[in-house]
C-alpha cells in the first residue's frame, strides 16, 4: 500500500498543448504518498520536423522509487522510434522491441540494475494517418471514448489473470494474496529486476515481465472524442464508463481539459489515510482531445465541446456516473481556490 503523509499533497502540476488534430491535458499530484513515483510523456510530434507527424502519450507508475519511471517517461518513446521496424512501418514490432530495449538498457546500468524500483507503462502512439497503438505493461490503463461510450484500449496485468499466472509459475514463481511472489500486485512492468533473473529464459518468459500487450485500431475524428491515459491512482476508484463519463460531465459544465484532470484527481482523492489504499496513491491524468485529422478533418476546440455537450446530453439517463452531488462540491470548491 506504501506509506502515507499526515496531510495529501494536493499541488498539481499541468500542462496542455495542442495542434491541430489534438489538444491534450496532463496533470498529477501526489495525494497522500510520502514521495511522487509516477511520470508521464505528452509529445504532439515525436519525430523532428519535417519528419510524419506521429503523436505519442504515455503514464508511468512507479512503484519502489521514481528512477526507472523516470527514465521510461524520458527514453521509452525514444527506444520506439529508433527500432528499425519504425522507419518501416512496422509499429507493433518497434514498440514491444522499445519496451523490451529499455529493460536492457536499464539492466546493465549499474545505477538501475541494484534499484529495486518498476513502472508501469501504458503508452499510446497515432500515427500521420490516424491508426492508434496502445502498447501496456501493468496496470495503468488507457481508455477511448468512442461517440461518448468508453473503449477500452489496455487491459490490466494482474498476476490472478490465467495467462500471467501460467507464466509467473513456469518461470519459478507463484501468486500469492494476488500478489507475484506475495509481494507485487503487477505482473509486467518496466525494471523489477529482483523477478527477472532467470538465465535460461527470454525476456518475455520471465516471472514478471517487460513484455507488452499492443492493441492496435483506426481513430476516427468526428466518432473518436478523447483518450484519456492514467496510472491505477485513478483505476481504483472509477471505472473506465465512470472516467468517460466524468469528463463528459466536466466538459458540459465548461470546465477545460486542464481543470478536468484536476478535478478528477480530486474526486479520486482519499478523505483520509486511514486504509493507506484506495484514493491514497500517487494519480496522474492526460486527456487527448481528438479534433481531427491533420488533413481534411477538423473542427476547433469549441466545436469539439460543443459535440461532447451533446452527446452527454443524449446519454445523461443511462450513465453511470457517480455522485453529481459531490461533483459540484468540487467545483465549488476549485472556483473559491481561484478568487
Amino acid at each position: 500500500m506504501g506509506q502515507t503523509l499526515s496531510e495529501p499533497i494536493t499541488d498539481k502540476h499541468t500542462t496542455q498543448d495542442a495542434d491541430d488534430r489534438f489538444l491534450y491535458a496532463a496533470s498529477s499530484m501526489q495525494g497522500w504518498r510520502i514521495t511522487m513515483e509516477d511520470a508521464h510523456s505528452t509529445l504532439l510530434s515525436v519525430l523532428e520536423e519535417g519528419k510524419p507527424r506521429h503523436s505519442f502519450f504515455a503514464v508511468y507508475d512507479g512503484h519502489g522509487g521514481s528512477a526507472v519511471a523516470k527514465y521510461s517517461g524520458n527514453h521509452l518513446h525514444k527506444k520506439i522510434i529508433q527500432e528499425p521496424a519504425f522507419a518501416e512501418g512496422d509499429y507493433l514490432t518497434a514498440i514491444k522491441n522499445g519496451f523490451l530495449a529499455i529493460d536492457v538498457d536499464l539492466k546493465i546500468s549499474p545505477e538501475y540494475l541494484a534499484d529495486p524500483a518498476g513502472c508501469t507503462a501504458v503508452t499510446v502512439l497515432i500515427t500521420d494517418d490516424m491508426r492508434i497503438f496502445c502498447g501496456n505493461a501493468g496496470d495503468s490503463r488507457a481508455v477511448l471514448s468512442n461517440k461518448g461510450n468508453a473503449v477500452a484500449l489496455s487491459f490490466d496485468h494482474k498476476p490472478t489473470n490465467p495467462g500471467e499466472t501460467a507464466r509467473i509459475r513456469a518461470a519459478g514463481g507463484y501468486v500469492e494474496f494476488g500478489r507475484v511472489n506475495g509481494n507485487l500486485a503487477l505482473s509486467r512492468a518496466v525494471g523489477d529486476f529482483e523477478f527477472k533473473q532467470n538465465p535460461g529464459l527470454r525476456a518475455e518468459d520471465q516471472i514478471v515481465t517487460v513484455d507488452p500487450d499492443i492493441e492496435q485500431g483506426q481513430l476516427v475524428a468526428g466518432d473518436d472524442d478523447f483518450i484519456v491515459l492514467a496510472c491505477d491512482g485513478i483505476w481504483d476508484c472509477m471505472s473506465n464508463d465512470q472516467v468517460v463519463d466524468f469528463v463528459m460531465f466536466c466538459l458540459a459544465a465548461n470546465k477545460t481539459l486542464a481543470e478536468t484532470c484536476e478535478l478528477m484527481m480530486e474526486y479520486c482523492l482519499a478523505s483520509d489515510s486511514d486504509m493507506g489504499g484506495v484514493g491514497c496513491d500517487n494519480m496522474t491524468v492526460v486527456i487527448v482531445a481528438v479534433l481531427g485529422d491533420g488533413k481534411e478533418t477538423k473542427i476547433t476546440y469549441e466545436e469539439w465541446v460543443t459535440r461532447v455537450k451533446a452527446r452527454w446530453a443524449a446519454k445523461t439517463e443511462r450513465s453511470t456516473f457517480l455522485p453529481k452531488e459531490r461533483i459540484a462540491g468540487l467545483f465549488s470548491a476549485a472556483s473559491n481556490e481561484t478568487k
